[in-house]
């Protein structure tokens, strides 16, 4: 039988709540001899050091999200306790556990007080702040809300189409209203960056995607009048139709952007069908296109476009419907 500690069933306790992960600090707090946990670490024990500080109770390599709590548990050593007070997961990586399509986990921004002395370390990078948000706990690990981790990743990005797709996916998965981020947005000073401005008055304006950002700069460009973006529109006797991407009210026009991505299925098709059939039957006339269109080819998009909206010019009637623009 191999050989045991007092301290094991508190460390047994700290790896099922903390995954498989402690600080130096926790387990000297269990009682276990440091000469002990240094042992355990060597090449040849059954524990490593991904971080200084910190300890994965493991022998194979660490999956994603003990990653990204050891680099929180890195930057709180000093507490006893994950509190969310010391240090927090926020930037992109916080962005991946709330679910944001394309937020990467290579790196972990983690937030700190501005007097810590820490400095970066691997993965690890230290963001200092005087404003200390309000914290999550998401699958065990301390995050910021979703719209400061998108404002705090905004701040550092600098590639305004990786602005644009953060923002508005975040809005869109997290059900974050665009005026929450704009404070935060304010806030961090992150509006001093153009791109920044231009993604957060598309989010208002109600875009929210980045073919729907590309497919309105595009139209705009071309000197169409502006739509509705994203609008919920109703019968005359207050019964939802749809949302479509855009719309014309004073056409009867709409735009949908489907993409391929998200009609995998029968089921999916179907729905798009469905919906386009309903519009139609209310008299809403409805260009589609998807986003590699929108992209490779955007004159084709303001062509359809500018004739749909001609040829509503000849139509003796508007389509009877109720509109609710996007708050």
């Amino acid at each position: 039988m191999p050989r045991t500690t007092p301290a094991d069933a508190a460390i047994a306790q700290l790896s099922r709540t903390q995954r498989r992960l402690a600080t130096t600090r926790q387990l000297r707090a269990t009682g276990l001899a440091a000469s002990t946990a240094h042992a355990r670490c060597a090449p040849s024990g059954p524990w490593q050091r991904p971080l200084p500080g910190v300890v994965l109770i493991q022998t194979g390599a660490p999956d994603v999200r003990q990653r990204l709590l050891a680099a929180v548990l890195y930057a709180d050593t000093e507490t006893a306790a994950l509190s969310g007070t010391e240090a927090v997961l926020t930037g992109e990586a916080a962005l991946a556990l709330y679910g944001v399509r394309d937020a990467g986990t290579d790196r972990a921004d983690v937030l700190v007080a501005a007097r810590r002395g820490l400095r970066d370390r691997a993965y690890v990078h230290l963001r200092r702040t005087s404003r200390w948000p309000p914290t999550l706990l998401v699958d065990g690990i301390p995050c910021v809300r979703p719209v400061r981790a998108a404002s705090d990743c905004a701040a550092h990005e600098p590639s305004p189409e990786r602005i644009r797709a953060i923002l508005a996916t975040t809005v869109q998965r997290c059900s974050c209203h665009p005026e929450d981020l704009r404070a935060e947005l304010h806030a961090s000073h992150a509006l001093r960056n153009p791109a920044v401005r231009t993604a957060l008055d598309e989010l208002r304006a109600g875009i929210r995607s980045i073919a729907e950002g590309r497919a309105r700069t595009t139209l705009h460009a071309a000197g169409l009048p502006d739509a509705l973006w994203n609008p919920a529109l109703f019968t005359s006797t207050g019964t939802f139709l749809a949302r479509p991407d855009a719309y014309w009210p004073f056409a009867g026009v709409a735009l949908e952007v489907d993409s391929e991505e998200y009609h995998l299925g029968v089921a999916d098709y179907r729905t798009t069908l469905r919906r386009r059939l309903l519009l139609e039957s209310h008299g809403i006339d409805v260009t589609s296109a998807a986003p590699a269109l929108i992209r490779d080819h955007p004159e084709e998009l303001v062509a359809a476009i500018r004739t749909k909206l001609h040829l509503a010019k000849s139509r003796p009637d508007r389509p009877n419907i109720i509109i609710r623009p996007y708050l």
